[in-house]
């Protein structure tokens, strides 16, 4: 009689623009403040001001980092919080009657702009986008012409394409024009150094999953100057702009991360470029009329890779196919992959939503070898 020993497969992971891996030394601060650091940070007492120097310290720890005042910096539960925070707020506050945005942008922008400028009587205005995704700056210019009062809401890298805009030149021409700069810095916060001051930003926005910190955590960046009316309102926590008791020891695990990714940029830009280039040599060597969305090989995020495979391809078996492999991807936004939708970014770059196409997105914790691997199984569903 024969005893069958079934190994359970290492999955590949190449979906790290939807969440990443929680760093160790993250989980570690995190850990330490559950069951340590467990007052509320609003407390007078003994246990609530532990709490309350653990937050002000992560707080400064970021604000470093993204070289702002401490009170330039507010804690959320994430991206899709700050962004609608920013909007709503700014529209509340009556100060801005129009928005400019793109066509492009993630849903957590799209979305909440569609319905302040619906129920507001807002103007709701598309800045035009080349063939590769890449903002035309002169309709910008044109736009903000027309519309002064407005605010432009534009990503610094795009979350499907990893398209990164020419963040100077828009920040310049929103203050020639007296407008407000907000950009969803999602993808890009603990990828590049990101000094606010220097970007010319007045409002950005983060994740802590992002960049291998815990999910629930995140921060918005407020310029001096900029608040707005808040959205969630209750007790007098984050200086009136965000009420409710704050994730002390998330937000303490997303100032770890943060530290760690910034201390090591360099070097991982250094890895994950690597590997995005060698996957694309491998498939262009590979697949016969593969092709890469978006500007791949010229000014985009090096952690995002957007393919579309030949005609062959079944798109509905692709991502199926590559699970079954071992592969973890997407075929963009997590947060719409649910939704039975072609992709509205490779949509507005001309694609007919019916191409198999698919999102790899890397991250520290990737090798040559699983991006060589990933280029071999392409291969084998595209000529199999």
């Amino acid at each position: 009689m024969f005893n069958f020993v079934i190994m359970k497969r290492k999955a590949v992971y190449f979906d790290n623009a939807a969440s990443t891996p929680l760093d160790r030394e993250v989980l570690q601060v995190m850990e330490h403040c559950q069951w340590e650091v467990y007052g509320n940070p609003s407390s007078v007492h003994e246990h609530g001001r532990k709490a309350r120097v653990e937050l002000e310290q992560s707080r400064r720890t970021i604000a470093g980092i993204m070289n702002v005042s401490p009170s330039e910096v507010f804690f959320t539960s994430g991206g899709t919080e700050a962004n609608n925070a920013i909007l709503w707020g700014c529209a509340l506050d009556g100060r801005i009657r129009n928005f400019i945005t793109s066509p492009l942008e993630h849903p957590a922008v799209l979305r909440p702009l569609e319905l302040i400028c619906r129920e507001k009587g807002m103007g709701l205005h598309y800045v035009k986008n080349g063939n590769t995704g890449h903002v035309d700056l002169e309709h910008l210019s044109l736009l903000l012409g027309k519309y002064p009062d407005a605010l432009v809401s534009l990503m610094h890298a795009n979350n499907e394409t990893g398209n990164l805009i020419p963040v100077k030149a828009v920040a310049e021409l929103c203050r020639e024009h007296g407008a407000l700069f907000h950009s969803d810095t999602v993808q890009t916060i603990g990828k590049f150094e990101t000094n606010i001051q220097k970007l010319g930003f007045d409002y950005a926005v983060a994740s802590a999953h992002k960049f291998h910190g815990p999910k629930g955590a995140g921060f918005m960046v407020i310029k001096g100057g900029r608040e707005f009316s808040p959205i969630i309102r209750g007790g007098g926590q984050e200086r009136n702009m965000r009420a409710g008791t704050e994730n002390v020891y998330g937000i303490a695990g997303m100032a770890k991360a943060l530290e760690i990714s910034a201390g090591r940029i360099e070097k991982d830009m250094e890895h994950i470029s690597g590997l995005k280039s060698e996957l694309i040599r491998l498939l262009y060597e590979n697949i016969d009329g593969v092709q890469f969305n978006g500007d791949a090989e010229g000014s985009s995020l090096y952690t995002i890779l957007n393919i579309t495979l030949p005609a062959r391809v079944d798109p509905e078996m692709l991502l199926p196919a590559l699970d079954i492999e071992g592969y973890s991807v997407s075929t963009g936004s997590a947060c719409s992959s649910g939704s039975n939708k072609g992709s509205h970014v490779l949509e507005a770059l001309g694609r007919s939503g019916t191409e198999a196409s698919l999102r790899v997105s890397f991250s520290r914790y990737n090798t040559i070898d699983e991006a060589r691997g990933l280029a071999g199984v392409l291969k084998k569903l595209c000529t199999g």
